[in-house]
């Protein structure tokens, strides 16, 4: 009797899901691990990650069958059965994502989102760089402060207290932004360290690995 490795296997990921998938993966730990150290870098890394979420999101409804969100997104109920499957040991086997899989497959894609677009956004308030350069800018951004700074100039005292209001604005849409970033940044990671997790225990679950899969975009099929 062969073993679930000599099964014969199906195709289950199309091209775009795995490259998206690991695009996302390496281009997240690259920009986490450069940081302002390596802008330029973290900067491009922070675009392949928003390019390959905006695919994937895309993908998930005009893509192959086990890629398309109608697949495999559940509600909570679904969700929270298949882990009580997978803790009593009898967990349903799905051939692409399960339940708890797809969940966290919505939390990540949110999370990136936010952390992508408020790296952008920070990039364009800071530098006046970036696709949203021309949305959010630090000219955008200090337009009031430059005014009054121009009549704090003829030196008119009350112009003077309302250019330090309008400069601390500034510089709180930019605490408010590296706020947002880093939060969902850390959100990121753990949502990353669950997902790892989950990969693991559904692996041992199911007697199959679902890194490999990932990789070859082949599972053997369900009995």
């Amino acid at each position: 009797m062969s073993t679930s490795d000599e099964q014969p296997k199906v195709k289950v990921w199309d091209p775009l899901v795995r490259i998206g998938h690991w695009t996302i993966v390496i281009g997240f730990f690259t920009a986490y691990l450069t940081g302002d150290e390596l802008l330029g870098l973290h900067v491009w890394a922070g675009y392949a990650v928003a390019i390959a979420v905006v695919l994937r999101l895309l993908w998930g409804f005009v893509g192959t069958k086990h890629a398309r969100f109608s697949n495999f997104v559940t509600g909570p109920r679904a969700v929270f059965g298949y882990l009580a499957g997978i803790r009593s040991g009898s967990a349903k086997r799905y051939l692409g994502h399960n339940p708890a899989g797809a969940a966290m497959i919505l939390a990540l894609l949110f999370s990136l989102t936010i952390t992508t677009v408020s790296g952008m956004a920070l990039l364009a308030v800071e530098d006046g760089r970036g696709p949203l350069a021309g949305i959010i800018s630090a000219q955008t951004v200090n337009d009031q402060s430059s005014a009054s700074r121009v009549q704090l100039e003829h030196g008119d005292e009350d112009d003077g207290e309302e250019y330090e209001d309008d400069h601390e604005r500034g510089e709180g849409s930019e605490e408010l932004l590296e706020g947002v970033h880093s939060a969902f940044t850390y959100l990121t990671l753990m949502l990353v360290a669950l997902h790892i997790f989950g990969v693991i225990t559904s692996s041992l679950a199911h007697k199959e690995s679902l890194v490999t899969a990932m990789v070859t975009g082949r599972k053997r099929p369900n009995d």
